[in-house]
């Protein structure tokens, strides 16, 4: 009896050690086991991949989520719970022991690191294998501006492919490089000034590789700096802020790069004027790819294409399915459009490159501009964002690697050269035609002083003496409310600047009264006889001759006297159809009898090419450097072999020549900054304000008198 009772006390109490170790073998404590252990085998053999890396942070978070529920938990027995706590400090030390092996994965546990998609999922996969399901988040509606649409394609192509989740084992790890030397330093205001201040005379462009043959076709011909730019893409290079001279042939090396990246389906964000010429880019540089482009509500778009151009001005409307597409690649043609980062064209920008980003693995991003400087160098902030390199409030991921790596923090000697070069190195490449294309002809700007005659002269001294008697005025009131130990000796700059900057306010909020902007198309239209007339004489002297005014009056006028004189023209304005453009263009291009191309700043600024003249003639001037830049280039492009000239119309004695030399000293900005020249830098933000307080300080100059 005494034995059976042995028997069956031996027989319960196996029976219990494999019910315990049954359970043992259950839930969450096993599955992080075999995953910690897969995990280290893999970090041990040098496979540090994303998947791998986001797989130890997902277990690092679930062991301490797990720690912090059985040490809450009042209802588990004490010895239970620190048995359960010392199986959880295994995990624990062999995360350590695999951190210490590759010290970077570290950087991935702290206390302010978030899981990215692809962890996400790897998490919700592991409690899944431990039988743990977690209540879903809550869905939160996103709110999309009135107006949204989507074409009738993008829901034929989601049905068609019902399962398209993003490619998060490609995806590049999100991962925040937390900064150790660097930490408690503000970088964003250095990083800008490396490029003010810098001593390094180099030109900002990231090394690149010797060219490979670019697959072509053979009646087209690559440069060998386009051809570099393709075999860095080829190479795994993947963010570019392209910012050759314009006429350099930015586009083909865009649409090359996304090629032997196989960067599809290809977003491709440029200005309207632009939008057809994109496509037919497209058929010329990559036959094999089809695109289209998106127009009002998209009817007619066929989003089965490899690449999709849309403009600005749409993105608006379109962002809601453009944000979730699942682009491999964006590229955003005349990127300085972005500049002004609060504006709604800018955030729609930043938003597509951000989702593009986290659901896609190395993606293809490309910002192209001439002119990537408008007016500040505030102005590269939007475009360093767009490709990545910071996230609005600091350098993230490879540029603060790059930034550590240097040893250096801003307060040392040597800190902005090699962080100026840190930024370049992300992606920045800038050639000027001087330096790869030694076929262009070189250019230059003549100015050419006209006296304006007659009641529209009187009307814009008047205007002018008005304006600058305002001013004065101002400044004296200023300087009078002024207490005495604030005053100084002469003219007060800071006094001038707030006066400029209140009637640069008064302008913007009266709708009568002349300023700034209506003496300058009162100057315009008293320009364009005389502008008219002296193009009439070049086309007499050397052929072909491109017109440019701002405002449809003063081209109208120009069109006007050419037709009086049998002279030949086309006209390139917005409004126009691409068809009206193209067929304007190839007038101008291929026919004789076609002597002027009468252009709108705004709307032919960019993206012609009409190097069959070599002189224009710019019969009102625009408000920046980069605009007048962007028109010379009209002509200043490959393909050109005469000198081209550009001849600047400005009245005497007017505000028009203090604008023409402030658009001049903001060439002085560009230079240094991307180019390596020593020229002084001016910084200011407003031309039209800079202008008023020139008038202010000549009108106190000559009181002084």
């Amino acid at each position: 009896m005494a034995l059976r009772r042995r028997q069956r006390t031996r027989t319960r109490t196996a029976s219990t050690a494999r019910r315990s170790r049954a359970k043992d073998n259950q839930g969450l404590l096993p599955v992080l086991a075999q995953a910690v252990t897969q995990v280290q085998n893999a970090i041990a053999k040098g496979d540090n991949r994303p998947s791998v890396r986001s797989r130890f942070q997902v277990i690092a978070f679930v062991t301490r989520e797990e720690r912090a529920r059985v040490l809450s938990d009042e209802k588990m027995a004490a010895a239970a719970k620190t048995a359960y706590l010392k199986r959880l400090d295994g995990i624990a030390k062999i995360l350590a022991q695999t951190g210490a092996r590759d010290t970077s994965l570290l950087a991935l546990l702290g206390e302010d690191s978030q899981l990215s998609e692809l962890g996400q999922v790897q998490r919700r996969e592991l409690l899944e294998a431990a039988g743990i399901e977690e209540a879903p988040a809550p869905v939160v509606e996103r709110e999309e501006p009135s107006g949204q649409v989507v074409p009738q394609s993008v829901l034929a192509r989601q049905l068609a492919n019902p399962f398209m989740p993003p490619d998060i084992e490609a995806a590049r790890r999100q991962v925040e490089v937390r900064a150790q030397r660097l930490a408690g330093w503000e970088l964003l205001g250095p990083l800008l000034r490396s490029f003010e201040q810098s001593t390094d005379v180099a030109a900002s462009c990231m090394p690149l590789p010797d060219p490979d043959d670019a697959p072509v076709a053979p009646e087209l011909h690559l440069m060998k700096h386009q051809a570099q730019v393709v075999a860095a893409a080829a190479q795994g290079h993947r963010t570019f802020l392209l910012a050759d001279e314009p006429g350099l042939g930015k586009t083909a090396q865009a649409l090359l790069s996304a090629q032997v990246a196989t960067a599809y389906p290809l977003l491709v964000v440029v200005p309207n004027v632009v939008k057809m010429n994109w496509a037919r880019e497209v058929n010329l540089w990559t036959p094999a790819r089809t695109a289209t482009v998106i127009h009002s509500d998209g009817e007619s778009a066929d989003t089965f294409a490899d690449i999709v151009i849309v403009n600005y001005e749409l993105l608006d409307r379109h962002r809601g399915w453009l944000v979730d597409f699942g682009f491999r690649g964006m590229i955003v043609d005349e990127a300085h459009f972005i500049k002004n980062k609060t504006s709604q064209r800018s955030q729609n920008v930043l938003e597509i490159s951000r989702r593009i980003r986290t659901r896609t693995g190395n993606p293809l991003l490309m910002a192209l501009t001439g002119t990537p400087l408008i007016n500040d160098l505030d102005d590269f902030l939007a475009i360093w964002e767009f490709l990545g390199w910071i996230d609005g409030t600091k350098p993230i991921l490879d540029l603060m690697k790059a930034l550590e790596a240097t040893g250096l923090v801003p307060g040392d000697p040597g800190f902005y050269a090699a962080a100026r070069r840190c930024v370049i190195d992300q992606g920045i490449v800038r050639r000027r035609k001087i330096d790869v294309a030694a076929d262009i002809a070189d250019r230059r700007v003549a100015d050419l002083p006209v006296e304006l005659e007659g009641p529209a002269a009187r009307s814009i001294r008047q205007s002018q003496e008005q304006l600058t008697e305002a001013l004065v005025q101002r400044y004296d009131a200023a300087i009078r409310r002024q207490s005495a130990e604030r005053r100084v000796e002469g003219i007060d700059p800071a006094v001038v600047q707030r006066v400029a900057a209140w009637a640069r306010k008064q302008e913007k909020d009266s709708k009568t009264s002349d300023n700034v902007f209506t003496m300058m198309r009162k100057i315009g239209q008293a320009k364009a006889g005389l502008a008219a007339d002296y193009t009439a004489q070049l086309v007499g002297n050397v052929g072909k001759v491109v017109f440019f005014a701002k405002h449809i009056d003063v081209m109208d006028s120009a069109e006007q006297t050419f037709a009086s004189r049998g002279i030949g023209y086309c006209s390139i304005r917005g409004g126009q159809t691409g068809k009206a453009r193209q067929a304007a263009i190839d007038a101008f291009t291929k026919d004789p009898d076609v002597a002027v191309a009468v252009c709108s700043l705004s709307a032919a600024g960019v993206g012609l090419n009409l190097h069959v003249a070599s002189n224009l003639v710019l019969a009102e001037l625009p408000w920046t450097q980069a605009e007048q830049t962007q028109a010379i280039d009209r002509v200043h492009r490959i393909g050109q072999d005469q000198p081209v000239t550009a001849w600047r119309i400005l009245a005497a004695s007017t505000i028009d020549s203090r604008v023409a030399d402030l658009i001049d000293r903001k060439a002085g900005l560009a230079a240094r900054a991307l180019d390596g020249s020593d020229e002084e830098v001016d910084t200011s933000a407003d031309v039209a304000q800079e202008a008023l307080e020139g008038l202010l300080e000549e009108a106190l100059e000559a009181r002084s008198r």
